[in-house]
């Protein structure tokens, strides 16, 4: 028996109760089920999660009929257990009440306040079980002037500086704000909390006792302008749209082949000197104005249009194969189905397959976490609403069929 075979994931044992919905929540909370918690979703009856509608496209059964479940939701939601409970009604408050005594984390995205008129918010839960981590991501935190706004991914990206410094340049065609094409402060948001949310358990192993995690995806999303903010901050300089080209870096942005786009991004004088060669004008690393990065970023509007010149010379294939075998970081700029296709990405079982009851299987994008020892497991497919309503409440909370059927006759669940 392998090492492998006797330790557990990492996150076994771990129970989650999960309230949030749409994106930034499902997101931390798949996460955390990838690691090995058991990840219970609470979600309304009939309706559900919002994102469940939101399609097409919706994954087809054998028949090649819709099934109803979005792919917008698959994406979110796998290895988690669905219950359907009303918040509404005194009888589910209390049933969610107690799975979070059973709960070591609750995790909710209801706007700041919303909770604690079912006595579900921070305090009352924590009132009743010290030990829980709660965890709260709203648009714009639970406190300051902004807290009862509504935030939404695109209105963060835009509030949050990322549509200023995303879209091609102010002088150029098509100019002006653009955002991302994921919804990227949900996801950054939902990994900041499965980040804080292990570091939360961590401290509980020493003192005992739970806390209250505080994310905003406003916060989330100005922390990660990154390099830009730090260019603002320390040069006093308001970062501007520059389409595809780095602020700090020259040649690292997309260039013109004879049948299309390819990337450069050089790094370094020795990539740029290996390039130039490549190229066939080895020239241009030892000119004054284009030997350093420095001077690139300086000179990049007398340089960045002679390199295109050149580009343009050769295919993206012969110019990743030539430029590849010289150690010059670039790359042809892919379609999501040729992102699927790609030798790498197969190679790395970035597609997996899991069954699913009413489609028979579903595709879905792997985790990308690669551990030695306690590898993620796939264990559940996305459930389909209400699923595991029953299972749940025998296993967490013991209740009999007389309980669930007690519950269903007052519209609990």
């Amino acid at each position: 028996m392998s090492p492998s075979s006797l330790r557990s994931a990492p996150l076994a044992g771990i129970r989650v109760l999960d309230l949030s919905r749409v994106l930034a929540g499902p997101w931390c909370s798949q996460m955390l089920a990838d690691l090995g918690a058991d990840v219970v979703k609470v979600e309304r009856p009939v309706h559900g999660d919002d994102t469940r509608t939101w399609g097409p496209p919706y994954l087809r059964d054998a028949a090649e009929r819709d099934t109803g479940e979005a792919a917008y939701f698959l994406c979110a939601n796998r290895n988690k257990r669905s219950i359907a409970i009303d918040l509404a009604t005194p009888a589910g408050q209390a049933v969610v009440a107690d799975l979070a005594r059973k709960a070591d984390v609750v995790l909710e995205n209801f706007k700041p306040g919303g909770l604690a008129k079912y006595g579900l918010d921070a305090a009352s839960l924590r009132a009743i079980a010290p030990r829980l981590v709660y965890c709260s991501i709203s648009g714009f935190g639970q406190t300051g002037p902004y807290a009862n706004r509504a935030g939404y991914d695109f209105l963060i990206q835009a509030m949050g500086g990322l549509m200023s410094i995303t879209g091609r340049g102010q002088d150029e065609p098509g100019a002006g704000p653009q955002k991302v094409g994921v919804a990227l402060a949900d996801i950054l948001t939902g990994l900041y909390s499965t980040i804080a949310i292990q570091a939360a358990l961590s401290e509980r192993e020493r003192s005992g006792l739970g806390q209250h995690i505080d994310l905003a995806l406003f916060d989330v999303q100005i922390a990660c302008l990154a390099n830009q903010a730090s260019n603002y901050l320390v040069g006093g300089q308001v970062p501007q749209r520059m389409g595809n080209a780095h602020p700090n870096i020259v040649p690292y942005q997309d260039f013109p082949t004879a049948d299309g786009d390819m990337i450069l991004a050089i790094g370094n004088d020795q990539q740029f000197a290996r390039f130039c060669t490549v190229a066939g004008h080895p020239e241009w690393a030892q000119d004054a104005r284009f030997s350093s990065n420095p001077q690139r970023v300086a000179h990049r509007s007398i340089l960045i249009p002679l390199l295109r010149q050149t580009t343009v010379m050769r295919t993206t294939a012969e110019w990743v194969s030539a430029l590849e075998s010289q150690a010059v970081p670039c790359g042809p700029i892919n379609a999501i189905d040729q992102v699927f296709a790609d030798p790498q990405a197969i190679a790395r079982g970035m597609r997996i397959e899991m069954p699913h009851p009413q489609a028979g299987s579903v595709s879905l994008v792997a985790n990308p976490i690669r551990f030695s020892e306690t590898p993620v497991s796939y264990r559940l497919p996305p459930p389909t609403l209400g699923q595991h309503t029953d299972a749940v409440l025998a296993d967490w909370l013991g209740f009999d069929a007389a309980q669930l059927r007690t519950l269903r006759d007052n519209a609990a669940i």
